[in-house]
C-alpha cells in the first residue's frame, strides 16, 4: 500500500490533494473519492497494490463538516442527514471535472477516460460521475455506497450501456444498509450497467476479498 510518505501533499488552486505519480507509463489516472467527514488522506487504505499506471489524485472535498473532516455537499441547507440528493452534490460533481481537466493539463497527462472509485458519499460521487459524464469514465468503484435520490431521470437515458461498474458492499453496514446498496444496483443496472457485485459479512467498509476483486477490475 503506497504509504502517505510515498504521496504528495499539494495545493492546486482552491484544492488540497495527495498524489501518487504513476509508476510506469502510458499513465491513467484514477480518481479517489472519499466518504463524508473524510479527506484526503483518507482513501489510501484502499490503494494496496493498485496498478502501477495508476497516478492517484486524492481531493479533499469543500465543504467542512461540524464532526471534523469534509463534504462532498453543503450542510446549511435542510435535508435528511447522510442522504445526499442529485442537487445537493451536482455542484461538487461540476467541480471535480474542472479539477480533472485543469490539473492532468498542469502536469501533462491524458484524462479521458480516466477511472474513479469512492468510499460512502464518495461512492455516491462516483455512481453520479459516471452517469453525468459516461464518456469521460472508464471504470467506476462503488465501495459502501449508493445512488443518490434524483438520479432516476438519468438512469431512463441508459448512459451505462456497455460499461461495467464495480459494486462491494458489507452485509452489516449500519450507515448504509445492503439493501440500499442492493436498490442501487437495480438502478445501475437499469442504466445500463453491468454490475460486479462484491458482498461480504462486513460492516461500513471493504473486505479484504473485496480490495482484491477491485484489484482485478481496475487492472482489466
Amino acid at each position: 500500500m503506497p504509504a502517505l510518505s510515498d504521496t504528495e501533499l499539494i495545493q492546486f488552486k482552491d484544492w488540497t490533494l495527495r498524489v501518487r505519480p504513476a509508476l510506469v507509463q502510458p499513465a491513467r489516472l484514477l480518481l479517489m473519492v472519499h466518504g463524508w467527514t473524510g479527506d484526503e488522506n483518507s482513501m489510501w487504505v484502499f490503494a494496496r497494490d493498485l496498478p502501477p499506471e495508476n497516478w492517484i489524485v486524492a481531493p479533499r472535498a469543500p465543504h467542512a463538516t461540524e464532526l471534523g473532516g469534509y463534504s462532498w455537499r453543503r450542510h446549511d441547507v435542510a435535508t435528511t442527514q447522510g442522504r445526499p440528493s442529485l442537487e445537493l452534490l451536482r455542484p461538487s460533481i461540476e467541480a471535480l471535472i474542472r479539477l480533472v481537466d485543469e490539473y492532468t493539463a498542469s502536469v501533462g497527462l491524458d484524462a479521458a477516460p480516466f477511472d474513479v472509485v469512492g468510499f460512502s458519499q464518495g461512492a455516491a460521487m462516483a455512481n453520479l460521475l459516471v452517469m453525468l459524464y459516461p464518456d469521460r469514465v472508464r471504470r467506476v468503484g462503488v465501495l459502501a455506497g449508493f445512488v443518490p435520490s434524483g438520479a432516476e431521470a438519468l438512469v431512463q437515458g441508459r448512459p451505462l450501456a456497455g460499461k461495467k461498474v464495480f459494486v462491494a458492499h458489507g452485509t452489516l453496514d449500519t450507515m448504509v444498509p445492503v439493501d440500499r446498496a442492493r436498490t442501487s444496483i437495480d438502478l445501475l443496472e437499469q442504466a445500463g450497467a453491468e454490475v460486479a457485485y462484491c458482498e461480504e459479512e462486513v460492516g461500513h467498509k471493504v473486505s479484504i476479498g473485496c480490495l482484491r476483486a477491485l484489484r482485478s477490475y481496475l487492472a482489466e
